[in-house]
């Protein structure tokens, strides 16, 4: 039900997986880190608003996490050279820095890490979230009643992360 959800609305979705009752009530532990997926190649405005409101809001760490690999037209075999990852890496990530300057310097309050890494980005991020309290993605709109409304990235964060996953959908 939480999928069909989630296709179907264009309001933000927070999916909590359901936990075993020990029979307890622990008690409500500080907020750790809340890990949001970024897109540098287009604007995810909406969903980096949503992290660092959440962040801000709950005093804890936000980790902005962005996975690339080259694309196969590329002429790069799968394994790169080391010294071309170190660079395409470095430029990612001044790329990762330059969308979310404008998102520190308006909540400066917000401890923010950012992370860049080489690899599938579904289930590179899918460990990033381990441990974390919240993770924040985004999904595209589809506008055609054809087809999947959920994309690999978010099929897989939703399916393999055990931490409760805010869902924004976006254009």
């Amino acid at each position: 039900m939480g999928l069909s959800t989630l296709t179907a609305t264009e309001t933000p979705v927070v999916l909590v997986r359901a936990e075993e009752d020990d029979g307890e009530n622990a008690a409500r532990t500080p907020y750790g880190e809340i890990v949001v997926g970024v897109d540098i190649h287009q604007s995810c405005d909406r969903v980096l608003a949503f992290a660092f409101e959440e962040a801000s809001r709950r005093d804890c760490a936000l980790r902005a996490v962005h996975g690339w690999k080259l694309p196969p037209a590329s002429g790069y075999s799968p394994v790169l050279k080391a010294s071309v990852a170190r660079e395409v890496d470095h430029t990612v990530a001044e790329m990762l820095d330059d969308m979310l300057m404008p998102w520190r310097m308006k909540f400066p309050d917000v401890r923010l890490e950012e992370q860049t890494f080489i690899g599938s980005a579904g289930r590179e991020l899918v460990q990033a979230t381990t441990g974390a309290d919240l993770v924040v993605i985004g999904r595209r709109i589809r506008r055609s009643p054809m087809g999947t409304h959920l994309g690999p990235i978010a099929h897989a964060v939703l399916h393999h992360t055990a931490a409760p996953v805010a869902v924004l959908a976006h254009d």
